[in-house]
C-alpha cells in the first residue's frame, strides 16, 4: 500500500538527495517545471527526464532520456506521467534499484505500485512533494561539506 503517513513522508524526503524527475518539461507553465524549480531550491539535486529533451539543458542540469540514461545513483523517482506509462517507468526503477517512486498528483497505479512495493522500494503515489515539503515542515536539504 502506497505510503501516505505524515512521518513516513517526513522520512523520505529528508533522507533523499537526488531525484530523477521522470517527464521534466522545459515550459515554464507546466507542473513538472515548477516542481523541479522548487525541489531545486530547497537543496535537492534533481536530473530531469524526457526523451524529447535528452541532452540538453533544463534549470542547470542536463536532460536525460530515461532512468536507464542516469550516470549516477538517485534516491527517488518522482514520476510525471501519464498513468498508462507508470508500469514500464517503475518497472525500471525496480530494475535499477532507485530506492523511492514517487508518483504525483493525479498519477495512480496500484499493479505498478504492488510490485515495486513488492521489490522492497517506497512508494508514494497522488501526491505532490512540492505541497508535502511545507505541510510537513521540511528543513532544507543540507549541502555536502565542500
Amino acid at each position: 500500500m502506497p505510503l501516505n503517513n505524515p512521518e513516513q513522508l517526513r522520512q523520505i524526503l529528508q533522507s533523499i538527495r537526488t531525484i530523477a524527475l521522470v517527464g521534466a518539461s522545459e515550459k515554464t507553465h507546466r507542473p513538472s517545471h515548477g516542481v523541479m524549480a522548487y525541489l531545486q531550491g530547497r537543496g535537492y539535486r534533481v536530473i530531469p527526464v524526457n526523451p524529447r529533451l535528452a541532452g540538453q539543458t533544463l534549470l542547470g542540469e542536463t536532460v536525460v532520456a530515461d532512468l536507464d540514461s542516469l550516470s549516477e545513483p538517485v534516491d527517488m523517482a518522482d514520476l510525471f506521467v501519464n498513468s498508462e506509462r507508470v508500469g514500464a517507468v517503475v518497472d525500471k526503477a525496480i530494475e535499477k534499484g532507485i530506492p523511492v517512486v514517487w508518483l504525483q498528483e493525479g498519477v495512480i497505479d496500484e499493479e505498478a505500485a504492488a510490485r515495486a512495493e513488492a521489490a522492497g522500494l517506497s512508494v508514494v503515489m497522488d501526491r505532490c512533494p512540492k505541497r508535502e515539503i511545507p505541510r510537513l515542515g521540511i528543513p532544507l536539504v543540507p549541502h555536502p561539506a565542500s
